[in-house]
């Protein structure tokens, strides 16, 4: 080939990046709760449950059960207990109702442990030996899906503000 065709694709090249980059930065979108640039546009979040229990269960475990509740098919790790160092509790809502940061469901159900102690223990007891430790079966008065987490900028005060105005209702109910 003869060094200006080299010269002239070389520079079509350029010009073809150079306009495409440029194109790209001022369509780019912030997310408008952290500022920055958003990758995740399209990507699912989490649900966000919001739920009502017989008793107090705030700080104890949950496990999930088979559909028929004869058998844990789902417990967590000591691990998954944290988010960012500190224990996931669920969220204090208004009117006794919580919001779930654990990722329960309506087959859930709660052991005897508190969050410290099984983050204490040294071993996990397996499944079976669970399930002897679960204190309700069917905890739940009411739960509902309100949408997904990413819906939200201040999930706890936008969920409040539901409960208030009385909307929980218009969530999916998620007990049978």
């Amino acid at each position: 080939m003869k060094p200006d065709v080299i010269f002239k694709f070389c520079t079509l090249i350029s010009l073809v990046l150079f306009f495409s980059c440029s194109a790209l930065e001022t369509g780019a979108k912030k997310s408008p709760a952290t500022g920055t640039d958003n990758p995740a546009v399209g990507m699912a979040s989490p649900p966000a449950i919001i739920y009502k229990t017989k008793t107090d269960y705030y700080d104890k475990v949950p496990v999930i059960l088979s559909d028929d509740k004869t058998r844990i098919v789902s417990y967590p790790d000591p691990r998954d207990l944290k988010i960012n160092g500190e224990f996931a509790y669920p969220s204090k809502l208004m009117d006794g109702y919580l919001l779930d940061n654990r990722g329960i469901g309506p087959n859930a159900a709660f052991l005897r442990f508190s969050y410290e102690e099984y983050c204490a223990m040294d071993n996990i007891p397996t499944a079976e030996k669970l399930f002897d430790n679960i204190i309700d079966k069917q905890p739940f008065t009411e739960m509902y899906q309100c949408g997904n987490r990413g819906n939200y900028e201040e999930i706890v005060a936008e969920l409040n503000l539901m409960i208030s105005a009385g909307k929980i209702k218009d969530c999916k109910h998620l007990l049978k």
